[in-house]
């Protein structure tokens, strides 16, 4: 008799753990799928971003954060319609889902009042009244550099790609930036609409920072600056083959953080051309592939870490690459 009740005993037990088992391997995976679409979202992924929201919401239908963040992603995707549609059968109140419908309802108005018919890789706002010649320039000089650089990287990144067209600098995105910053990516391309009169100058600052949006698409914005804005610069081509700075070099940690929060312009030129040549050697070492072979680099950067990614690829670490250009 003992040993039949032990038998149950352990049987029961067994149960309970093989239960316990499964709800912790739930558990682990509903926490996976909400780290991972944090990256989405932080990486502005919408297409990930949304695949994920919608999978959490399976299993919380009310929770209202995960309603916000499906609204938001709707609004970044440029499906203002679907939008306003989903946030009226939402029954709470925020003033971000306010924000969504307004400015849903006039980007809309907006674009059929200057009659810019949507791109096929971007999505247009405006902060005042561009012209229509200025919208459809942007529009234009960035569709060919898109398939310039998805060729390059063949890479193509799955999500539309914001354009902003500000006059006030409260649209010059988040954050106080030195006087020397115009242009920016901060997860949408932008840009200032004066800039459009310059066609010597807006052509390489669209390249420039769309390249940033194709890196950023690649690596979820785990890339240090120098690589960045090295690479960004061999393809705008705008600082080529120009003369090294004078003064001692920057060393490898000021290379790897944002250079806008460098109020000098001289330290900041210092840095791109430092960023710009350290790039150049990469493309050098990577022989006629040598973009695709960068492209493979940058999107294993979160797995390998980026002396990891470097060696895998081009046989180096970012201390010798950066004592190469000395």
């Amino acid at each position: 008799m003992k040993k039949f009740v032990l038998l149950i005993c352990l049987v029961f037990a067994g149960v309970l753990f093989i239960a316990g088992s499964k709800k912790r391997a739930e558990f682990e995976m509903h926490e996976a799928l909400i780290a991972e679409t944090n990256d989405c979202l932080d990486a502005a992924d919408w297409k990930c971003a949304e695949r994920g929201v919608r999978e959490l919401l399976k299993t919380s239908p009310n929770d209202t954060n995960l309603q916000l963040h499906l609204a938001g992603i709707l609004f970044e995707q440029e499906r203002y319609n679907e939008c306003v549609q989903y946030v009226e059968t939402l029954k709470f109140k925020h003033k971000d889902l306010d924000y969504f419908v307004e400015k849903s309802k006039r980007l809309e108005h907006e674009m059929e009042t200057l009659g810019v018919e949507k791109s096929m890789h971007f999505r247009v706002e405006f902060d005042g009244k561009p012209s229509k010649k200025d919208v459809m320039e942007a529009l234009a000089v960035l569709e060919v550099a898109f398939d310039s650089i998805s060729t390059l990287f063949d890479f193509m990144p799955e999500n539309k790609i914001s354009l902003v067209l500000y006059e006030a600098k409260d649209f010059q995105g988040v954050g106080a930036r030195p006087d020397w910053v115009a242009a920016v990516f901060d997860g949408k391309l932008r840009v200032p609409a004066n800039m459009m009169e310059y066609r010597e100058v807006y052509r390489p600052v669209l390249f420039h920072e769309l390249t940033h949006a194709f890196v950023r698409a690649m690596t979820h914005n785990a890339v240090p600056l120098w690589m960045n804005e090295g690479i960004a610069q061999v393809i705008d081509a705008s600082r080529t083959g120009a003369e090294r700075p004078n003064g001692a070099a920057p060393n490898l940690k000021m290379l790897t953080e944002p250079f806008v929060n460098q109020p000098s312009t001289d330290v900041a030129l210092k840095l791109y051309w430092y960023s710009q040549r350290m790039v150049e050697e990469l493309l050098k070492r990577g022989g006629d592939d040598a973009f695709r072979k960068f492209a493979k680099c940058v999107q294993e950067l979160r797995k390998l870490g980026t002396d990891g990614a470097l060696q895998k690829y081009f046989g180096t670490t970012s201390k010798e690459l950066w004592e190469s250009v000395q």
